[in-house]
């Protein structure tokens, strides 16, 4: 009894040390993949199937502006999450505070589906530093002008038609102070609209005050935009989400146009990139390679509006041009000028010290 009981135990110790490296093994084995984006970038459906190729386990933490993305990836040192989506201007700070690594792009194989125009990542400003790729792109909007089809008969074809007297107190403008002096500088010719000169500032507050006087209102998010554009009768919008708010104001039964102005659409693209604290980069590589699949781009498009790098938007023309955001000379400077415009100060007070 004594032999037997000695082996009862030893093969009970076995198999509760078996059991412990069992669970070990399955901790590791699931790899935690930390993701922060914005809403509608990584949808549930998309994620579980992401989960389920790779046995990982993905958390989504979502943000609604680049102060918030900034705040919680510079907390920690970007310890706290592993990859994000950015835009290419946004992207710079991040860059040079090193909370950014670069991508590995022979891990991204899908970025051959890519249009030319994105997989060409040097003719896009901000992408490439030193020769190394810091983030693939995703998903963009560019803004154009949404008009309403009763009111605007025919397409605006220049950005100027936001000047234009016939529709004084029927413009809805983007609440924004880097994006609305910069399509002031497009309006008075300007071909780098996000550096303006010293000597050019007097013109672009004269440019955004004439459009002041044309404005029924101003909007922060898309969603509130198709509601003023829809109760106030709105007869023109300058559309900082693009796309995206065409998409929603036609769901809204609204009867709206889309074009890209001549001079070129200001336009945001939204990129991938992965942090210096990633725990897991081909983990996080994988995750950039699977969001360039077909039926990944296919969902930005049906079900957000949203444009993707592998297909042709069916928003755009072959003619029309983005201007890609960059970095502005003094976000600052055009943030507070941008808000003594909007409390009706004269030019001369705005520009005051």
């Amino acid at each position: 009894m004594a032999i037997h009981s000695s082996r009862c135990s030893h093969v009970l110790r076995s198999l509760a040390w078996a059991l412990a490296a069992c669970v070990a093994v399955g901790v590791h084995a699931q790899e935690t993949l930390r993701v922060l984006t914005w809403p509608g970038y990584a949808d549930s459906d998309l994620v579980k199937t992401f989960e389920q190729r790779t046995g990982s386990k993905v958390e989504v933490t979502f943000i609604d502006s680049d102060d918030v993305m900034w705040q919680k990836l510079n907390k920690n040192k970007a310890t706290d999450f592993d990859v994000f989506a950015v835009n290419t201007a946004e992207l710079q700070r991040y860059i040079q505070a090193a909370l950014v690594v670069p991508v590995n792009t022979a891990n991204v194989a899908n970025t051959a589906r890519q249009l030319p125009r994105f997989r060409n990542v040097k003719d896009i400003p901000g992408l490439v530093h030193a020769d190394k790729v810091y983030a693939i792109p995703y998903t963009y909007a560019e803004m154009g002008l949404i008009f309403d089809r009763q009111q605007v008969k025919e397409p605006p074809t220049s950005i100027h038609a936001l000047w234009d007297p016939r529709y004084r107190g029927k413009v809805l403008l983007y609440n924004g102070g880097s994006h609305s002096f910069s399509l002031a500088a497009q309006a008075l010719g300007d071909t780098t609209p996000y550096q303006i000169g010293a000597s050019e500032w007097p013109a672009a507050v004269n440019q955004l005050i004439a459009l002041r006087r044309n404005a029924q209102g101003f909007y922060s998010q898309p969603e509130e935009s198709v509601e003023m554009f829809k109760n106030g009768h709105s007869a023109l919008m300058f559309a900082n989400y693009g796309s995206q708010q065409l998409q929603l104001l036609k769901k809204a039964g609204v009867d709206v146009g889309y074009t890209v102005p001549k001079e070129g659409a200001l336009a945001w693209l939204d990129c991938w990139a992965i942090t210096r604290g990633a725990k897991n980069t081909k983990l996080a590589e994988a995750w950039i390679n699977y969001f360039l699949e077909p039926h990944v781009g296919q969902a930005l498009l049906t079900r957000q509006g949203l444009a993707n790098t592998t297909s042709e938007s069916p928003y755009l023309r072959p003619q029309d041009r983005m201007v890609w955001l960059e970095p502005v000379e003094n976000v600052d400077r055009r943030s507070a000028l941008w808000e003594r415009i909007l409390a009706g100060d004269r030019a001369s007070k705005v520009l005051a010290p």
